[in-house]
């Protein structure tokens, strides 16, 4: 009797499952429409904030943003909303109250954008997606983002919902690992993931005595995007991007209080204490050899290449680590050129802009005309996200 049951059992698991690996079957991307230059914006920034007095920090700030590479960032935060409340734009002011007001709204309204851009490009009924994940770094609430896009977005009241809050920066890594084994353990899942950051959380005037909280102020821009995963693709109706092979996180040795982000009265305060380039590039081979051995790759050019661009030191300190070719990082370094540091959705536009260059450049995967990828999250902890993309033929796309 006990056997039948176990066989019973078996069966019910096997059924239960999906048979091939998770893949991403569309992606969308979203910004507000307040767009910042940043070769304008460190004298926005110092206007804005009632600071023109501290012309040494506005001259570093100047430096540090003509280094980060940044051409371009969107920021739903704009001129008039800041004027209207001054207690964002102070260092030390409490502000949380008027920040939740504007993220608690706005984030998940973003995160609609970019999912109906996903859905659209699926092709497919929403009443299909069956599981949603919603990430945002940005305010925190009850019910969350993840309830509210339900509704925004009309999903039915049954999807099974994943809430993500504060995670930082590797999270585009995190939201991957677990789609992945959400579509692999339900045969049939369809999993909407969606990433919404807004720097509304994090701006603040500049401090004389925290210019890593400046850098932040450097970086970070507002974005959203959005991924939809499953197994087993319906070839007749799902155009497959990528398939996702396997995903890892791990905490980096030595690297306790590199980055830190604390919710205050203040707004969510980011502080950079440590090497963040100088720790990520000296554990980045380990990651890619566990994650790469088992399929016998050890050539890291062979790959193509989505990292997260917390910034630019970070990605010149890997490819030098690591031997890349300058071409390997040429997504990566458009995103950040065009929008700046968007925490969590960042790897999902580098995916987003790898696959429509390599289509639009001809090339034979979407991977640009490489089989296998590496996407890498990087954030506070130190942690690292290492996903194992394997591409697809770009004619199954088009």
């Amino acid at each position: 009797m006990a056997n039948h049951h176990a066989a019973q059992i078996e069966e019910m698991r096997n059924r239960q499952r999906a048979q091939g690996p998770a893949n991403i079957l569309a992606i969308g991307t979203a910004t507000p429409s307040n767009c910042v230059y940043q070769a304008d914006y460190p004298d926005y920034y110092f206007r804005i904030t009632n600071s023109e007095h501290m012309t040494d920090l506005k001259h570093k700030f100047k430096r540090m943003c003509e280094k980060s590479m940044i051409k371009k960032r969107y920021m739903h935060l704009t001129e008039e909303y800041l004027k209207e409340n001054p207690n964002v734009c102070a260092y030390e002011a409490p502000s949380l109250d008027a920040r939740q007001d504007l993220v608690v709204v706005e984030v998940p309204r973003l995160g609609k954008e970019a999912a109906s851009k996903a859905i659209k490009e699926w092709g497919q009924s929403k009443s299909k997606i069956t599981h949603l994940i919603f990430c945002t770094t940005s305010g925190v609430d009850m019910p969350g983002a993840d309830y509210q896009l339900t509704k925004l977005l009309g999903l039915r009241p049954s999807v099974k919902r994943f809430m993500m809050y504060q995670q930082g920066c590797f999270a585009g890594g995190t939201v991957l690992r677990l789609a992945k084994d959400l579509a692999e353990n339900n045969a049939g899942a369809r999993v909407l993931v969606v990433c919404s950051e807004i720097t509304a959380v994090t701006f603040r005037g500049p401090s004389d005595s925290h210019l890593d909280s400046l850098v932040g102020q450097a970086l970070f821009g507002d974005g959203a995007a959005a991924v939809i995963l499953g197994s087993d693709p319906d070839l007749s109706v799902e155009r497959p991007l990528f398939q996702v092979i396997s995903a890892a996180q791990t905490i980096l040795p030595d690297s306790d209080g590199a980055i830190d982000g604390h919710l205050r009265e203040v707004g969510l305060t980011f502080h950079l204490l440590k090497d963040v380039p100088g720790l990520i590039s000296k554990n980045i081979e380990k990651s890619l050899k566990e994650a790469f051995g088992p399929i016998g790759i050890s050539d890291w050019n062979s790959l193509f290449w989505i990292a997260h661009p917390g910034g630019p030191a970070i990605l010149d300190q890997v490819e030098l680590k690591l031997g890349l070719k300058e071409e390997k990082m040429r997504a990566t370094r458009q995103v950040l050129s065009d929008y700046g540091n968007m925490s969590s959705a960042c790897v999902l536009f580098i995916m987003d802009e790898m696959r429509k260059k390599s289509i639009e450049e001809g090339k034979a995967t979407t991977g640009e005309g490489l089989d296998w990828g590496v996407l890498f999250g990087f954030g506070p902890g130190l942690t690292v996200e290492t996903v194992v993309l394997h591409s697809v033929p770009a004619t199954i796309t088009q």
